[in-house]
């Protein structure tokens, strides 16, 4: 049961919740911002996209689903230009659709299993772990410079009574703007 519950709720946050936010955010910023950076340090909105699909990749469908692929992570932090945020998209949500296919086949038992990704042993558990969390910290991030960038145009919460009423259910999902 619980490990039911953990699978169908990481397919959850990484096909559901996380890309209707970030769907909202790349709908409602002006495009100069997609590669925009505030430094030279910081990353644009268009590379933590790349890397989010490039992590995806790595850890649930090469890691946890054993197939082949091609990552140069150092590349998705270093492009400056990589097409509109509906392509940037709609590339996470090809990945995320394949990655999803992945996670249905994974069992209980399939949970304990030991793999290797990026040098680190870990389990099948640990990865999916890791992807769901590292999708949300980036998603956040994703937020912020969206809030920065595009003031007041994201809303995700109606905190007008005692308990928050999800807005971004409402909207729609990747494949069109969300206003």
């Amino acid at each position: 049961m619980i490990a039911a519950t953990f699978i169908a709720r990481s397919r959850y946050w990484l096909v559901k919740e996380y890309p209707i936010k970030l769907g909202h955010c790349i709908y409602a910023l002006p495009e100069a911002a997609i590669w925009g950076r505030s430094n030279p340090e910081s990353n644009s909105i268009g590379n933590l996209i790349i890397h989010l699909a490039g992590n995806v990749t790595e850890w649930i469908i090469g890691g946890v689903g054993g197939k082949s692929f091609e990552r140069t992570r150092d590349q998705e932090f270093a492009q400056q230009t990589g097409g509109s945020g509906a392509d940037l998209l709609a590339r996470l949500e090809a990945v995320l659709r394949e990655a999803d296919a992945v996670l249905a086949e994974v069992t209980e038992a399939d949970l304990e299993r030991t793999l290797v990704v990026q040098g680190r042993e870990t389990t099948v558990l640990g990865a999916i772990y890791h992807v769901v969390e590292h999708f949300a910290m980036h998603t956040g991030q994703i937020i912020l410079l969206t809030k920065i960038y595009s003031p007041g145009a994201i809303h995700f919460y109606d905190d007008s009574a005692a308990i928050a009423r999800p807005l971004w259910q409402e909207g729609k999902g990747l494949d069109e703007p969300a206003h």
